[in-house]
Formats: structure tokens, sequence, C-alpha cells
């Protein structure tokens, strides 16, 4: 859903240069023969589509054209795109793709490709094609993406709500609000290292319970409530989807091993590590100053990371109480740590850890971080008895 390699972006950029399906001087066309329809791609292993995608198609029965409007089009190549991403600035774009080739890529990763055919009438159909066609203007096709509240789910989802006649009612769901960072580990739930790279970055907001709306940006659930609504309108009710066709079935996926240790191992050999160090350091009744440097070095760059995000457009990422361990601060000691001077830093870190402790009650913390805290309280409590 979020990301493409940058050759398939490529190509795909080609096709987007289509021009728009119904002009404006056509406005009593009869549509009874044009079919528009949602399409959700099931997720594949590669890391950048694990949670899936949702596009637009349009297809005319009577001329044969039969394209795909798609919302995750991006430019790789862009000047600072990895930093314009870490701080909510990426511009996404809108391009028309043939359905064959569209359905091709995603039938070469073993993804599913669902069509649902919504059930509009002439009018809501015009007003559809008129969105696309506004959206596929070079002023607007260019959109600022973000994760959660913009994306290739909730650009479709919006133009269709828009244009129909009527209003939408959803079935109830069970009585479950899950919070973003649930419906990201249901994403990630394979990937150990994704699930601790969104966990780190992600904040208290990321923690709160969300209604059905928010719940679509996640293309799998917009299809689920497609499926289960209906259109009102004058005392009448119509299903929002009029028929459902599987156009790629699920293929075989190549799934390739992550990292051989997870977080939460490589967090319990760190402790191991720690525990280790202090055993050393009480028979011999000194302190290991560069383990303490190589501690501090690691938590301090995280720190960076985590206090850069404090400036991302990202609104769940911008309160993010792991910063209370993840700091740069330990930067500014490692001099007086490596020189052996008395310093505050032991106290601060102390202060420190305890204030992260607290911030557990209020956000979900990555694996391994309270690992990571009980390593940093073992290093203070080597200096204190050392003191």
């Amino acid at each position: 859903m979020t990301f493409k390699t940058t050759i398939i972006a490529s190509i795909l950029l080609i096709f987007s240069s289509i021009a728009p399906i119904l002009a404006q001087n056509e406005p009593t066309l009869d549509l009874d023969s044009v079919d528009i329809s949602l399409l959700t791609c099931s997720p594949h292993e590669e890391i950048y589509s694990l949670y899936g995608h949702s596009a637009l198609r349009y297809h005319d029965l009577r001329t044969g054209e039969d394209v795909v409007f798609n919302w995750g089009l991006f430019n790789f190549k862009a000047p600072h795109f990895v930093a314009r991403f870490v701080f909510g600035l990426t511009d996404y774009e809108l391009g028309t793709t043939p359905l064959p080739f569209f359905c091709n890529y995603y039938r070469k990763w073993g993804s599913s490709v669902t069509e649902q055919k919504l059930n509009l009438t002439s009018e809501e159909k015009k007003a559809v094609i008129q969105a696309l066609n506004d959206n596929l203007q070079p002023d607007n096709r260019i959109y600022r993406y973000n994760f959660f509240y913009d994306n290739c789910s909730t650009r479709p989802r919006d133009i269709i709500l828009k244009s129909i006649s009527g209003k939408i009612e959803y079935q109830e769901r069970e009585a479950f609000f899950p919070t973003y960072r649930e419906m990201v580990h249901e994403c990630v739930r394979n990937h150990p290292w994704a699930k601790f790279g969104n966990d780190i970055l992600l904040g208290v907001k990321a923690d709160q319970p969300t209604n059905r709306e928010q719940q679509e940006f996640l293309p799998h659930n917009l299809m689920y409530d497609f499926d289960h609504a209906q259109i009102y309108k004058d005392g009448e009710y119509r299903p929002l989807i009029a028929e459902r066709d599987m156009l790629v079935p699920p293929g075989v996926q190549v799934i390739e091993d992550d990292f051989p240790l997870s977080p939460m191992v490589t967090f319990l050999i760190l402790l191991a590590v720690s525990l280790c160090v202090l055993v050393m350091e009480w028979r011999r009744h000194k302190t290991y100053k560069y383990w303490d440097a190589l501690l501090m070095l690691v938590q301090g760059l995280a720190g960076c990371v985590l206090f850069a995000m404090l400036f991302s457009e990202h609104p769940t990422t911008s309160t993010n109480l792991q910063i209370l361990l993840l700091n740069p601060l330990p930067l500014l000691f490692i001099p007086a740590i490596l020189k052996r001077k008395n310093t505050r830093w032991w106290t601060i870190l102390l202060v420190m850890i305890i204030l992260f402790i607290i911030g557990r009650i209020f956000q979900v913390y990555a694996e391994g971080m309270i690992i990571l805290a009980l390593c940093l309280l073992i290093r203070y409590w080597s200096h204190y008895k050392n003191a």
C-alpha cells in the first residue's frame, strides 16, 4: 500500500499519462456500460506491501477501456526522499495503469486482487468520473501522503462516498476498537523487526482506540465495510456493492527469512552481556568505561532519531514517551565517562529510567525496551556501588 520499488514506480508513472476518461463536454453520455469498482490487493511479503493496497477500476464495456486509478505512486529518486518520508513530507501521486499490467504485478508476488463492483446510478458514476478527472489534473494528482490519515485506501473511499446520493449505512461491527498500533501489529506479525521499528517510532496517539472510519486506512478493512454497507435514499435501501469478483486468486508467496535474532532475543543477549560485565566489575573492583560509553552511544544515536520525529508531520509520532529513555542527552556525557570524571549523568539516568517506566502506563513500548532500561539500571547500580 505504501511503497513501490523504483523500477515499478517508474513504469507505472509512464502509464499515468493516460488522458481523463470522460470529457467535460459529454455530460449526457450513457454510463450503463461503465463499471466502477474498488480493487483490494492482499499483502505480500515485501516490506513495502505488508499492509495491502487499494485502487479504483474504470471499465467501459462498450469501448473496452479498462484502467486502474492508483494513488500509490511516488518518485523514490526525489531529493531527500527518506528524510522527507520520516518527517511526513512525502508526496504521492495518482496515476492510471491498464488493468492487465496492474493485475500481473500482484500476480507475480502471489497477492490476490479482489474487485467490488459499486452499485451506482448513472449520476453517481458521473460524479465519480468527474472526481477522477479532477484528481488527474497536474495541480491535483500529487498529494501529501500520510500513512494513517491520507493514503491509497482513504483516497478512493472519499471519492466514492462524496459521489453517492444518499446515506451510507454500515453493518455494526463487534465491540472491538483496535488502536493503530494493534492494527499495524497484525499486519507485520511475521516480521518482528518491522514491528519493532514501527513501535519505536509510534507514540501515544497510536494507542488510542479507533473508530470504523479510521480503521479504513487498511485496505482489507475498507473492503469489509463496503461489503456490509447499504445506501439509503427515499425510504429504500440498495447494497453499495453489486458484485464481488476475484480478478487474481491468491498465489504462492516466497517468504524470506528475517534477521535470525528477534528483537527480544537481541535485548536478552544485551542483558546477559550486561550481567557478565557486572560480575567482572565486581571481581576486579573496577568499572568498564568503554561498555558504558558504548551503551550511551547507542542510546544517544537512537535518541537523535526520536528527537527528530518530534518535528515530523506524522501526528502519531510527535508524542513518543520512549524519548524519556532514548534521547540525545547521553552523547553529551560520553567524554566525561571516558575520562572518569565526576558527572551528574548517573543521577540523570536514574530519573530518566523512572520516568520511562511511569510512561509505560500511557504508551505501549517497542519489544525489549524494558530490558534496555534494566541494562541501563544495572549500569547505574554498578557506578553507585563503586562511588
